[in-house]
């Protein structure tokens, strides 16, 4: 393993970005061959979309072949070595594109973890999720952080006890706990939340979709301690979306209700779930590189190192799909029965000619879809530096850097012994989701920085909101060195490239987010933009939209097969009356009864 070089070129790992090899994994059988027996489905893109569909698919008998740009399958989800750092017969160092986390409101993608066969795992790849007990609200310039425990209440609410005044209560509870902030701004925003919760599904779909979460808690009326807890820190730290912008029903149904509300309450969870879950390896390793082997078992083939170039349609119907190296070498046309176009959207929608978009109206309104950068870096460090048993969020950050340290969950693992050289006894994991404000140590936006510049910025941060309150967590000398995501290209020149941004949610995103099932008959959509009840972009929306797609082509194929199971989002029964109230007054033009303004 090569540390990183003193000097005027302070370099990482892999400084040169990891770019893909040129190797193609392409079969040397005729090209566009299927799995023999079935009905044919050609499925574009092997990330948890993906891999989901083709998993709900091939049980149900399908012929299944999945084309991946990349080498490895997994997309943003997957976890990559780092070239050179394995000796003695450790692994590589793993590196990610961001840490992963499964939250416990999670439901439909558990149920695919639960069927993906792993050795020991009586209920398969499942039993390595691991739960986080705490999270911390990291704060800079010593300023006192805030811990927040992730446990269910230890008595929890009966059925019926759940009431406006008992929600509020929970919440101002929470508030003085935990935050700093003053007790009337607390009062209001328990009082905002109060107002979403009761909402009904039409003001939701309207008024609150087009209000920002900056404007529906009044942000900018308030101190700037709750500008930074309750907006930035719940908007652009956790799913890159600023809260100026962010949908109100996107950031109050998800973030708010399911993660946070629900998940210290236990109810809609999976199971008796922990609120914050983490794997207990590499993703690959824990999760990725076994569903993948269980796919083939089912018959799955994967055709790598394939670029999607073009969705064909010809006579109402899709009549196959151009494809190529990524080079653009060998370009060729690939058929089937039906297709599943598992891309991320700012890919799938490159490969969406003219005639396509003219037999279904709702793929040209996805390219008003928007989609922002949130890239991670991973930091290798000497001794093991937990921080917190569970996610940092350095509040006060500008590039809205949050992490957590990976060794601690990794309780199959001996870091030191498994990867790397043996020097490398933790892996703390961090992202940056602001690319657009200077940092702290060259006054630079992220953009404009080079890749080292980047990491030493990131690293300052970190250190800044963690080297406080009288101790030292982070040393310089600790260090040992540093890998980061490789679809980051271009930095330090005039046009950075990612080739994985995120998906995010300003206002007015739900309007044109598109069905899975399309005006093609064979065409159907499976990503996390697609529409879906979880409403975010997330591994639970890419798999709940995946059971979506394929029950939309088993209803085009007529199929007797059993329908995917669609697990949606909690929706507590006590408020449903309130919320038939609200609809009433929405139809009358009246504000939410506890709307004061």
């Amino acid at each position: 393993m090569t540390t990183e070089h003193q000097g005027t070129t302070r370099r990482g790992f892999l400084a040169g970005a990891g770019a893909a090899a040129a190797l193609s994994l392409w079969p040397a059988t005729t090209a566009g061959a299927a799995p023999s027996g079935g009905t044919r489905v050609a499925v574009l893109g092997g990330g948890v979309s993906g891999l989901s569909a083709a998993h709900e698919l091939a049980e149900r008998g399908y012929a299944v072949t999945v084309y991946e740009y990349y080498d490895v399958l997994g997309g943003k989800a997957r976890s990559m070595d780092v070239p050179g750092t394995g000796t003695g017969g450790r692994k590589p160092l793993p590196g990610e594109h961001g840490f992963r986390f499964f939250p416990g409101f999670y439901r439909n993608l558990p149920d695919t973890l639960r069927r993906i066969p792993f050795p020991g795992n009586p209920n398969g790849v499942h039993d390595n999720l691991r739960g986080g007990t705490e999270a911390l609200f990291a704060r800079e310039a010593g300023r006192p952080d805030l811990h927040f425990p992730l446990r269910r209440l230890t008595t929890p609410p009966a059925p019926g006890d759940i009431t406006p005044s008992w929600i509020r209560d929970q919440i101002l509870s929470l508030l003085d706990v935990g935050t700093r902030l003053p007790a009337h701004e607390a009062a209001y925003f328990a009082d905002r939340l109060l107002v979403h919760l009761t909402s009904c599904d039409a003001r939701r779909e309207d008024q609150w979709e087009k209000t920002s979460w900056w404007e529906f808690i009044r942000a900018g009326r308030m101190s700037q301690e709750y500008r930074t807890l309750l907006g930035i820190g719940q908007t652009r730290n956790l799913v890159a979306t600023r809260a100026e912008v962010a949908s109100t029903r996107t950031v109050g149904r998800v973030i708010i209700e399911a993660l946070l509300l629900w998940g210290l309450l236990g109810r809609g969870m999976d199971g008796d779930a922990d609120i914050d879950r983490v794997l207990n390896a590499p993703t690959s390793e824990a999760w990725i590189d076994p569903w993948a082997a269980h796919l083939r078992s089912l018959g799955v083939e994967f055709v790598l190192g394939t670029e999607v170039r073009e969705v064909l349609h010809g006579g109402g119907r899709v009549t196959g799909v151009r494809v190529s190296a990524r080079d653009g070498s060998r370009e060729r046309t690939v058929t089937a029965d039906h297709y599943v176009s598992a891309l991320p959207v700012e890919h799938a929608r490159r490969t969406w000619g003219a005639a396509l978009r003219a037999a279904d109206p709702q793929l040209a309104r996805c390219d008003a879809l928007q989609t922002d950068w949130m890239t991670g870096v991973q930091f290798y460090l000497r001794t093991p530096t937990p921080v917190v048993h569970g996610h940092i969020n350095c509040l006060d950050s500008p590039w809205s850097v949050t992490g957590i340290g990976q060794a601690q969950f990794w309780d199959k693992r001996d870091f030191a012994a498994d990867y790397g050289d043996g020097r490398a006894h933790d892996c703390l994991s961090a992202i940056v989701s602001e690319w657009d404000k200077p940092g702290i140590l060259y006054g630079k936006k992220a953009r404009e920085c080079t890749r080292e510049e980047i990491v030493e910025e990131c690293w300052a941060q970190l250190k800044d909101a963690l080297n406080d309150s009288g101790k030292t967590t982070l040393t310089d000398a600790d260090r040992l060195g540093w890998f980061m995501d490789p679809a980051v290209t271009g930095l330090g020149g005039p046009d950075p490239q990612n080739r994985e941004p995120l998906l995010i949610h300003p206002t007015g995103t739900l309007y044109n987010r598109p069905s899975a099932r399309t005006g093609v008959p064979n065409f159907f959509l499976a990503g996390d933009y697609v529409r879906t009840d979880v409403d975010l972009a997330t591994m639970e929306g890419a798999n709940e939209s995946a059971r979506r797609a394929v029950n939309a082509l088993l209803d085009a194929d007529n199929s007797g097969a059993g329908r995917c199971r669609i697990w949606e989002l909690y929706r507590p029964p006590e408020l449903e009356p309130l919320k038939r109230v609200d609809e009433v007054r929405y139809r009358l033009g009246l504000p939410n009864t506890f709307d004061l303004g």
